[in-house]
């Protein structure tokens, strides 16, 4: 299929010149029913409505330890230092976050294929899956950047190809999430809408908007809309705390100006039906670190 047949039969239409619009999503949110996973069919439900599910303590006290002294150690590796997979902050140059991470950390990859984490994507999307992206992030306390509210299927459709919103991603918290440090902030049941974004995708749009993304992000009046109907809901809890969350949910954070870091792995898991194409709004695929074209299922 070439790029214009690709964009003739696109069902969400992006970069747009004029007014974007509020598009209904013509996929599901969940995929499988409560015999495929460890999920029951009241969370699935849930899910299916809100967007996305908070699982409670999936990690442990001690795994939260090791983790975090993995991303300690993959902050101050001299050898990932100008890594073009390490993304450093506009203002400060410290790590903002650490992209591919599953295939620089043996301990990381041994997470993606854990039970508790696997066993949920799978089910979730109905199939068998593979890594789209993985990264972790850090929010450093008093100098921590957030990021500005957009949908990360508007970004992986228009720029890396992916045909729907069949993916799903993972947040686990490394740090306590408070109300204060810049907790990822959802938009319940906005995963139903896509909303267009204006503008063309600029050349390498990606060496810019991993660190301040300009282009694919919904307008002020876009968000009041979406605010005004859903509600902002913001996760908070203990470390060991995983966001499941779709793929096409508004979502953002705010600056962290206190003295507390919020640090976690983010995981996507997209669907091994839903293979990526040539992007439908950029002129080339973003690299493989940021959006994996191999789909080979994960196996344990």
């Amino acid at each position: 299929m070439t790029l214009m047949d690709t964009r003739v039969d696109d069902s969400y239409p992006t970069r747009i010149t004029g007014t974007p619009a509020h598009l209904p999503r013509v996929h599901p949110t969940v995929w499988g029913t409560e015999a495929d996973g460890p999920i029951d069919a009241a969370t699935l439900a849930n899910h299916e409505t809100k967007g996305y599910t908070v699982v409670e303590d999936m990690l442990s006290v001690g795994e939260v330890q090791t983790y975090w002294q993995e991303l300690v150690r993959l902050s101050s590796d001299r050898e990932l230092a100008g890594d073009e997979r390490v993304i450093t902050e506009a203002k400060t140059g410290e790590v903002r976050s650490i992209f591919d991470v599953h295939e620089i950390s043996d301990l990381i990859a041994e997470l993606v294929r854990d039970p508790r984490v696997l066993d949920r994507a799978r089910q979730l999307l109905g199939s068998d899956v593979y890594i789209h992206q993985s990264r972790v992030n850090y929010m450093p306390g008093f100098k921590g950047t957030g990021f500005y509210w957009h949908s990360d299927f508007e970004t992986w459709h228009a720029e890396d190809g992916m045909p729907s919103p069949r993916a799903v991603s993972c947040s686990i918290a490394l740090t306590d999430n408070y109300p204060f440090n810049g907790g990822l902030m959802i938009m319940p049941g906005s995963h139903r809408t896509f909303v267009q974004c204006a503008g063309e995708t600029p050349d390498q749009n990606y060496k810019s908007s991993l660190k301040d993304q300009r282009v694919g992000v919904p307008s002020e009046d876009d968000i009041t809309k979406m605010a005004a109907e859903h509600g902002i809901d913001q996760f908070t809890g203990q470390a060991g705390s995983a966001l499941w969350f779709d793929s096409n949910i508004m979502h953002g954070s705010g600056n962290n100006i206190t003295p507390y870091p919020r640090s976690n792995i983010f995981l996507v898991f997209n669907s091994v039906e839903n293979a990526l194409d040539q992007p439908f709004a950029a002129s080339s695929p973003r690299p493989a670190f940021i959006a994996g074209r191999d789909s080979t299922p994960i196996s344990r």
